[in-house]
């Protein structure tokens, strides 16, 4: 019997859709609901809360260093003084309760109900037995957290800690490039798949000047042309910067096997599109200008 020998960019192509079903609560009015019940009612202030919420009540030096691209002015108006509101451990269970009602509310309880989504549980947690912890304090944190029962918060938890996984590894490799937080965005969104410079500056705090600024920094270097298009170089730089995150992140596709990769890329695919149908992202998130 031979086995399927797991591609190079195999582990990208998986991670995709699973990250964006994570990614599904951050843009629904079910987190906010839930995150206004705790007195946590700013935009800004729930997506600190959530996402760091298992990091314990730390500071705004912690959640600028682990998320990378948010300007620390923008962190600092929030952490740590949403801890007052509530405790980690009470947003934590708000953003469960948000992630049930937003995934029955998009994929609907056929789905949630169904084998395919125990399956793709059952294979996300399975990958997520190979993540590393070293440098990867997001990943880690929430690696601490227990499973939970339901299938469907179940996938969305192994999609978490693959997503965080990744993460961590990306901006370890951002760094060794020499691209800052804002740096890396410009160059993600020239690539066009990056979130337009509004919703960065609605989300990241930075202003119309400092991402000129970081586009001159970016033409100095080469990497843009004078219309803030990626030059060759800049191209190139992107390329690398994926492949390499590949490869830190490849330890956990490994451990699932070509087989289970491509069976939960089929499952992720479906419930990511099923969301995408539903509404779960705003129109002009993703492009250019």
């Amino acid at each position: 019997m031979t086995t399927a020998v797991l591609e190079p960019r195999a582990g990208r192509r998986c991670h995709n859709p699973l990250n964006s079903l994570h990614a599904t609560h951050y843009f629904s009015p079910d987190l906010g609901r839930e995150l206004g019940a705790l007195g946590i009612t700013h935009p800004k202030a729930v997506n600190f809360a959530v996402r760091a919420a298992a990091l314990g009540p730390v500071g705004a030096g912690a959640v600028t260093a682990a998320f990378y691209n948010y300007k620390h002015d923008l962190v600092a108006r929030h952490v740590p003084a949403v801890w007052s509101a509530a405790a980690p451990a009470d947003v934590l269970a708000a953003r469960a309760r948000a992630v049930d009602a937003t995934l029955r509310r998009l994929l609907g309880e056929e789905a949630v109900a169904s084998a395919e989504m125990t399956e793709a549980a059952r294979l996300a947690l399975r990958a997520a037995e190979a993540c590393g912890r070293g440098a990867r304090p997001l990943y880690s944190a929430h690696a601490d957290l227990a499973v939970p029962d339901e299938p469907h918060l179940a996938y969305w938890h192994g999609a978490t800690l693959l997503r965080e996984h990744r993460g961590d590894g990306h901006l370890a490799v951002l760094m060794a490039a020499g691209l800052d937080g804002l740096e890396a965005m410009v160059t993600h969104t020239a690539t066009g798949k990056g979130m337009t410079p509004r919703w960065v500056a609605n989300t990241r705090g930075w202003t119309r000047d400092d991402w000129d600024a970081a586009t001159a920094r970016l033409r100095d270097r080469g990497l843009l042309d004078g219309a803030g298009e990626l030059t060759e170089r800049g191209v190139a730089l992107r390329e690398d910067i994926e492949r390499e995150t590949d490869r830190l992140d490849r330890a956990p596709y490994e451990h699932l096997g070509a087989e289970g990769v491509a069976r939960l890329t089929v499952l992720g695919t479906r419930f990511a599109q099923a969301a995408v149908a539903a509404g779960a992202f705003p129109a002009d998130l993703i492009g250019k200008r």
